[in-house]
C-alpha cells in the first residue's frame, strides 16, 4: 500500500502491542466477541462495515504536512505512557473522551477529520444500508410488495458513537470520502529526493566494498603471484 502508509501501519501495531503489554488484553476484543457471538445466530449476515483501510491510511497521511508526519512519527515510536485498567473504566465515560478526543483535535485537526470523523460518515452510512426494510418475496407481480424491519445490531468504537448520531439523519455521500487525494508537488519532490539519496548511498556504499574487497584480494600471495606471471608472460 505504500511506503508510508506500511510505515503507518508498523507504527500503529506498536501503539497496539504497547496497549496489549500495558493491560494484558489486545485492543478489538469486542469486535472479536461480535462475531463469535454471531455465528451462533442462524441466518445471520455478518458484515465488515469500516471503511478499508488502505483508504483510510493513505486519506490521513495526505492530510499531514511533513513536520506533522515526522511529530506525529516521533511520538508513536517513543510512546511509553503507562495505562492502567483504571483509565480504561474512565474512557468509557463519554464526556473524558470527549475531552480527550478534543486535545487530539487541536494537536492534528486533519487527522482527527481523515480517521474520526470520515469513518463516522462511512459507518453511518453502512448502518443505514444494513437498517434498510427487507422486502418479502412475491408470487407475482401484481401482488403488493410487503416490506419487514431488519434487526441490525452494530458494534462500532466508542469513540464514533457521538459522529453516528449526528450523521444519522443526514443525507450522507461516501464517494468523496473514499477516493484518495493525488500526492502534493512538496510530496513528490521529497519522495525523489529519499530514494534518491537512498540509492546513491547504496550505490557508494557498494563502491567502497568494492574497493576494498578488490585490494584484498590484490594483496593476497597468490593472487600477486598469478599477477607477476601474467606481466613475464606479456613481456615474453
Amino acid at each position: 500500500n505504500g511506503v508510508m502508509s506500511g510505515l503507518m501501519q508498523m507504527l500503529l501495531l506498536k501503539v497496539s502491542a504497547h496497549i496489549t503489554e500495558q493491560l494484558g488484553m489486545a485492543p478489538g476484543g469486542e469486535f472479536r466477541e461480535a462475531f463469535k457471538e454471531a455465528s451462533k445466530v442462524p441466518f445471520c449476515k455478518f458484515h465488515l462495515g469500516d471503511r478499508p483501510i488502505p483508504v483510510t491510511f493513505k486519506r490521513a497521511i495526505a492530510a499531514l504536512s511533513f513536520w506533522q508526519k515526522v511529530k506525529l512519527a516521533w511520538g508513536l515510536c517513543f510512546l511509553s505512557d503507562p495505562i492502567s485498567k483504571d483509565d480504561v473504566e474512565k474512557c468509557k465515560q463519554k464526556d473524558l473522551l470527549e475531552q480527550m478526543m478534543a486535545e487530539m483535535i487541536g494537536e492534528f485537526p486533519d487527522l482527527h477529520r481523515t480517521i474520526v470523523s470520515e469513518r463516522d460518515v462511512y459507518l453511518t452510512y453502512m448502518l443505514k444500508q444494513a437498517a434498510k426494510q427487507i422486502e418479502l418475496p412475491r408470487a407475482s407481480e401484481t401482488e403488493p410488495r410487503q416490506y419487514i424491519p431488519s434487526v441490525v445490531v452494530g458494534v462500532v468504537g466508542m469513540g464514533h458513537v457521538p459522529g453516528i448520531e449526528k450523521n444519522w439523519n443526514s443525507d450522507l455521500n461516501i464517494q468523496e470520502i473514499m477516493s484518495v487525494p493525488p500526492p502534493s508537488a512538496s510530496s513528490k519532490i521529497f519522495r525523489f529526493v529519499v530514494k534518491a539519496t537512498v540509492f546513491g548511498l547504496m550505490g557508494y556504499g557498494c563502491y567502497r566494498i568494492g574497493r576494498r574487497t578488490v585490494r584484498l584480494i590484490l594483496s593476497m600471495p597468490a593472487a600477486q603471484s598469478y599477477l607477476q606471471k601474467l606481466t613475464e608472460l606479456r613481456a615474453q
